[in-house]
């Protein structure tokens, strides 16, 4: 037997493995089998540090294909997808209304790292974008854009969708390539420019900016290199200009499905794909991408 998950090829001896895990060490919970396999296996990022999100992912997956049978989730254990309930921040919503030439000097865009900025992106992203906030299931980088102490706008970039026709296409990589090299991908999975928050142009001014600097950023945390980020774009609710004057790339449409239906059981709306290259030998690197 052999079977992908999370990028991962799992071998019946493995899923034996697990299965005596489970039954040896379930009462202690999910994040404790999670943590035990990633130790096992020594699975970890790049930066060295254990896959155990991934991990939980992958054990949840086995268990909807009936492999195995987790035990019950422990008080306060989260379900996958789950959509945060926080509640909205304190915050000033007085209308920020200025050009952006006049502000642009001052903006700061800065990475999400201590507890307190996760916490801050968070609640306003469960607060006022539309899909809310939702854990990511792997590496991911979050970023607040503050002037003069002000929130304006935040974005978060995470795993990449394991399969993209349109995408897929563009890049010219085999299923093998694209299973070895979708780590070198980022997903712009959350833009949000605050309500109150009136500055054209501010969009596409904070995707130009992080274009520049976070392939750099996502090196100095994961220790692995990104190329190519993409992002999915409900075509009834938008039309994408703002990434169109940040120089990304429209492939086409979606299939209609989630980035984990590959059964076309759950059906999406239609979303346009887009690419942006984050260096110039990008197609190069993916296709040629080793072990």
């Amino acid at each position: 037997m052999g079977l992908f998950i999370r990028n991962r090829r799992i071998s019946e001896s493995e899923l034996i493995a697990i299965r005596g895990l489970i039954r040896e060490e379930g009462k202690l919970g999910r994040t404790h089998l999670s943590r035990q396999l990633c130790r096992l296996w020594d699975w970890r990022q790049a930066n060295r540090s254990y896959r155990e999100i991934a991990c939980r992912d992958l054990l949840r997956q086995l268990e909807a294909r009936g492999l195995i049978e987790l035990p019950k989730a422990l008080c306060a254990a989260r379900r996958p997808g789950y959509k945060s309930q926080v509640q909205t921040p304190c915050l000033s919503t007085d209308p920020v209304e200025v050009p952006l030439q006049e502000i642009g000097p001052e903006v700061q865009i800065v990475p999400v790292e201590s507890a307190l900025e996760r916490q801050r992106l968070k609640e306003l992203l469960a607060a006022y974008h539309y899909l809310g906030y939702r854990q990511p299931t792997g590496p991911s980088m979050g970023y607040l854009v503050w002037w003069r102490q002000r929130p304006l706008a935040c974005a978060r970039f995470g795993p990449a969708a394991w399969q993209v026709a349109a995408r897929d296409e563009f890049i010219g990589w085999s299923p093998e390539r694209r299973r070895l090299g979708l780590r070198h991908l980022v997903n712009n999975d959350r833009l949000l420019i605050l309500p109150w928050v009136r500055v054209p142009h501010l969009a596409s001014f904070v995707l130009g900016t992080l274009s520049r600097r976070l392939a750099q950023d996502w090196w100095r945390i994961y220790r692995e290199a990104i190329v190519l980020a993409e992002t999915f774009i409900e075509s009834e609710r938008f039309q994408g200009v703002c990434y169109q004057a940040a120089n990304w790339l429209c492939l086409g449409e979606t299939r209609s499905r989630g980035r984990n239906d590959r059964e076309f059981l759950c059906a999406q709306p239609n979303k346009s794909v887009w690419v942006l290259a984050l260096g110039e030998d990008f197609r190069q690197r993916l296709v040629e991408v080793r072990p």
